[in-house]
């Protein structure tokens, strides 16, 4: 076999295990053990020119802590490693893996290596893989976490405080705080895929009436799941109470760096909502127009917000860097209104963060030593046969 001789490297730039060790560090020896079992190595260390390592053998270099743009490229920019696993973590474009890479989760807008022609993995010569559906229902589970803090809108935390201080009486005071629950409210899901999917059965379990916006071949399987299929963004926005985008970046126009769903949630259909909407933004922070949303919370038009994105800071700057950033004069302007997680709603799941990794060290090992490829995002590279999808969701 062609890797009997050869050495191949593969970088790993998330966590894969999120479970604290004796150290009080997240533990990695789940998915450490299945590249053993695989006939891999595991190194809780960066390569360096001056290893020696054993031939036929897939190495892969465990390193969670790095996360600027500089970090990366100075182990990357070379081709210094040949595949990449990657979770939240941004891949420059520079970045060389000329035998792929695997982003654990569904959308692949953060993997931007020219070596398979970006997020897209439209050109280049190297495959682009992921692994959809793990974190489905961690995801859609926190959405309606969001959803619940502000509706229906009982102030519990200030009824509490009442009641401890033995300040309430249900009779006289209760009148004072009418509330409306969520049946009957309309909830827009742009997107349904795997956690469009999920979302839509959590706010179906609410009595909620659910209208969904994909692209037209889910038409069938919306309304065959009891949905309303709208047309268009602006028909699935138009009276919801709630909207929740979950469509992933799109392809990138290389012309202009914008992605194709970048501030897809813009003024007309945030104003299409109905008053006092929320907005919950688990997708990708460059989704929503931070300008309309800004405008929208101070006419009360969006009277909830909450995004989960990625958020790094620069060790040597200090500086704030990612797509969150535009969002944090807006939670200085509008308190209360706003609630921020640093892409955490489905990434401090233990379970879902292994099972993909796992999941992704197989593809890593079928690319490299079948030229076998699941789970292809975009182009088949020449040289590459493809084995379809592998769906995550469910198994756990």
């Amino acid at each position: 076999m062609e890797t009997e001789n050869s050495i191949y490297k593969i970088l790993i730039l998330d966590l894969i295990g999120l479970k604290f060790d004796g150290r009080g560090k997240p533990d990695p020896s789940e998915v450490k053990t299945h590249i053993i079992a695989k006939g891999g190595v595991f190194h809780d260390a960066p390569w360096n020119a001056s290893d020696v390592l054993e031939t036929g053998k897939l190495h892969f270099f465990y390193q969670p802590d790095l996360s600027t743009a500089a970090e990366i490229l100075a182990l990357t920019d070379q081709g210094q490693y040949d595949a990449v696993i990657a979770a939240a973590t941004f891949i420059p474009k520079e970045s060389v893996f000329n035998s792929g890479g695997v982003r654990i989760g569904a959308g692949t807008g953060n993997m931007g290596s020219a070596s398979w022609g970006g997020g897209s993995g439209v050109g280049g010569v190297a495959p682009l893989m992921n692994t959809p559906g793990f974190n489905s229902r961690a995801t859609a589970q926190m959405v309606f976490k969001a959803l619940l803090r502000v509706r229906p809108n009982l102030p519990v935390e200030e009824l509490h405080s009442q009641v401890v201080v033995g300040k309430f009486d249900t009779g006289r005071n209760l009148r004072e705080y009418p509330t409306e629950k969520l049946e009957g409210k309309t909830f827009a899901i742009i997107g349904y895929g795997n956690i469009g999917r999920e979302v839509a059965r959590l706010a179906r379990a609410f009595y909620m009436r659910v209208v969904v916006y994909a692209r037209a071949h889910h038409k069938a399987r919306i309304q065959a799941d009891g949905f309303i299929y709208a047309s268009s963004l602006l028909e699935a926005a138009r009276g919801a109470d709630v909207i929740s985008p979950h469509i992933g970046l799109g392809a990138l126009d290389v012309a202009s760096g914008r992605y194709a769903n970048a501030g897809m949630i813009d003024k007309d259909v945030l104003n299409a909502l109905n008053k006092n909407a929320v907005l919950i933004n688990y997708d990708r922070g460059e989704i929503v127009d931070t300008a309309a949303l800004d405008l929208t919370l101070q006419t009360g038009q969006v009277g909830f917000a909450a995004i989960d994105a990625d958020l790094f800071l620069d060790q040597k700057t200090n500086a704030l860097i990612g797509p969150m950033v535009p969002y944090l004069p807006l939670a200085q302007k509008h308190p209360n209104k706003l609630q921020l997680l640093p892409h955490a709603a489905a990434d401090t799941d233990h379970p879902s963060r292994v099972a993909g990794a796992k999941q992704a060290v197989d593809q890593i090992f079928d690319a490299i030593i079948l030229k076998r490829l699941t789970n292809l995002k975009g182009d088949l590279p020449v040289g590459y046969s493809n084995a379809g999808l592998q769906n995550g969701y469910g198994n756990f």
